[in-house]
C-alpha cells in the first residue's frame, strides 16, 4: 500500500442478509488529500459503498483499511477512533430539530470535549464562513433546503475531518445552492486537504468541476479521469485556494483555530 494511501479496498464484495452481491471484487487504493466524485445509477451500490468506508457496514468477503488499519473487525473503540477523524453528509441533512443551528453545529465538537470558550470560537468562525452567522440561534427547520445543508456541511467540517463522505448532498439544491455547496467543498479539501468522495446524479456539476469519477455498475467500481491529488498533504502548509470565495479568509482561520485545539 502507498505510504499516502488513506482508503483501500481489496476484493471487496457487499450483499445485504442473503441477497444478491451489490458489490462484487471492488479494489482500489486513493490517496490522501484526492477528490472523487462517486457515480451511478439508484440502487447501483453508491451509497452501500460509502457504508462500507464509515464502517456501518461490513463486507462479506474482502479487506477494507482506513488510515491503514483493516476496519473489518474493528473493535467498537477503533471504530469510534476511526469515525473521529471522518465526516459524513447527507442528502437529507439529518440537523436535530431540537438544537438551534449554533448547537447542530457545536455538538461534534462538544462530544469531543473541547473546551467551550474554542467551541464558541469555532462555530462562529464556520457560521461566517458558509454565510449562515445570523441564524445561529435559528431552528434549522426555518431555513431553505439550501441553508439547512449548509448547516450539514458546516457541523461536518467543525471537525477538521480527514475524510469527508458525501452522499447525493446537492440532491435537493437548485443550481446555485449546489455549485455554492461544491465551493465549500472544493476549499475544505484545498485549505484541510481532506479527502473527499461526493457521491452525486448530477452530470452538469461533473461536468464543471473536472474531478475524476468513481463509477459504480454491475457490482464493480470504475475509475473515469487521471487518479489525482487536489491538495497539498495535510502536514504541510496549503496553498491558497484559486476559486473565488470571499470566505477563503475565515476558512485558513479556522483550519489555524483547528491546529491551536490539537495542540491544546
Amino acid at each position: 500500500m502507498e505510504d499516502n494511501t488513506i482508503i483501500s479496498f481489496a476484493n471487496v464484495g457487499a450483499r445485504y442478509d442473503e441477497d444478491d452481491d451489490i458489490l462484487t471484487d471492488v479494489s482500489f487504493n486513493i490517496g490522501a488529500g484526492a477528490f472523487y466524485f462517486l457515480s451511478g445509477a439508484s440502487g447501483a451500490g453508491k451509497t452501500t459503498l460509502l457504508r462500507l468506508i464509515y464502517r456501518l457496514h461490513r463486507p462479506c468477503r474482502g479487506i477494507i483499511k482506513v488510515f491503514g488499519k483493516q476496519t473489518n473487525n474493528m473493535s467498537h473503540d477503533d471504530v469510534t477512533e476511526m469515525r473521529h477523524k471522518m465526516a459524513i453528509v447527507f442528502q437529507e441533512y439529518s440537523l436535530l430539530s431540537h438544537m438551534s443551528v449554533f448547537d447542530n453545529v457545536a455538538l461534534p465538537l462538544r462530544v469531543r470535549g473541547v473546551d467551550e470558550s474554542k467551541v464558541k470560537k469555532l462555530v462562529t468562525k464556520t457560521l461566517e464562513w458558509v454565510g449562515l452567522a445570523k441564524f445561529a440561534d435559528s431552528n434549522p427547520l426555518s431555513l431553505s433546503g439550501g441553508q439547512q445543508q449548509r448547516v450539514s456541511v458546516a457541523r461536518a467540517i467543525i471537525v477538521q475531518p480527514a475524510i469527508m463522505l458525501a452522499d447525493e448532498p446537492t440532491g435537493n439544491l437548485d443550481d446555485e445552492n449546489a455549485s455554492r455547496l461544491m465551493e465549500l467543498f472544493i476549499q475544505m479539501n484545498k485549505m484541510f486537504g481532506t479527502t473527499i468522495i461526493l457521491a452525486t446524479h448530477n452530470s452538469g456539476l461533473m461536468e464543471k468541476y473536472k474531478f475524476p469519477v468513481m463509477h459504480v455498475e454491475n457490482h464493480h467500481v470504475n475509475f473515469v479521469g487521471a487518479r489525482r491529488a487536489t491538495a497539498t498533504p495535510r502536514t504541510t502548509e496549503a496553498k491558497k485556494p484559486t476559486i473565488k470565495d470571499d470566505g477563503a479568509g475565515y476558512f485558513a482561520a479556522l483550519s489555524k483555530q483547528f491546529s491551536d485545539i490539537g495542540n491544546k
